[in-house]
C-alpha cells in the first residue's frame, strides 16, 4: 500500500487539526463582519479583515454535493474504492470537502442532514460525516 497523502500542518492549519483530534471541527470566523469559513486561511474571504478566529462546530450539516470515485488517482486509495467526495455545508454556514460514510452510496441526496464522523485515517484525525439519526434513505 502507497503512503497516505497527508496534509499540510502549520501555524495557521495546527489548530483544525487539533481541534479534530480533541473531538470537535472547528472553522474560521471573521470579527469584523461574522462570516465563517473553511478551509483555513489569514484573513476573511468577504471582506479581508485579518482579525478572526477558530469556532467549534456543532457537527450537524447538509450534503449539498457529492460525487462516487471508482478510480483511484492516488495509489493510497486503490483499496477504498468506491468512496464519495462530498461538499457538506455546516450548520454554522462553511462548506467543506469530505466524505460521508455509508454501506450504500445510493441512498445519499442532496439536502440530507449529516453528522460529524472523526476518523483515523494512518494517524491523522479527519473529518468525515455519516447520515443524521433518523435520515432516511431517498
Amino acid at each position: 500500500m502507497s503512503e497516505f497523502p497527508a496534509p499540510p500542518v502549520d501555524e495557521l492549519t495546527r489548530p483544525f487539526w487539533d481541534g479534530l483530534t480533541a473531538g470537535e471541527l472547528r472553522f474560521q470566523r471573521c470579527r469584523q463582519c461574522g462570516n465563517a469559513w473553511l478551509p483555513q486561511r489569514e484573513e476573511c474571504p468577504r471582506c479581508w479583515n485579518d482579525q478572526w478566529a477558530f469556532e467549534a462546530s456543532s457537527g450537524r450539516g447538509t450534503l449539498v454535493s457529492w460525487v462516487v470515485y471508482h478510480k483511484a488517482y492516488h495509489p493510497y486509495f486503490e483499496d477504498k474504492i468506491p468512496y464519495n467526495v462530498s461538499v457538506v455545508e455546516l450548520e454554522e454556514g462553511p462548506r467543506l470537502l469530505t466524505n460521508v460514510v455509508t454501506d450504500d452510496q445510493g441512498t445519499l441526496h442532496i439536502g440530507q442532514h449529516v453528522e460529524l464522523l472523526i476518523q483515523d485515517e494512518a494517524g491523522f484525525a479527519l473529518a468525515r460525516f455519516r447520515p443524521a439519526a433518523g435520515e432516511t434513505a431517498r
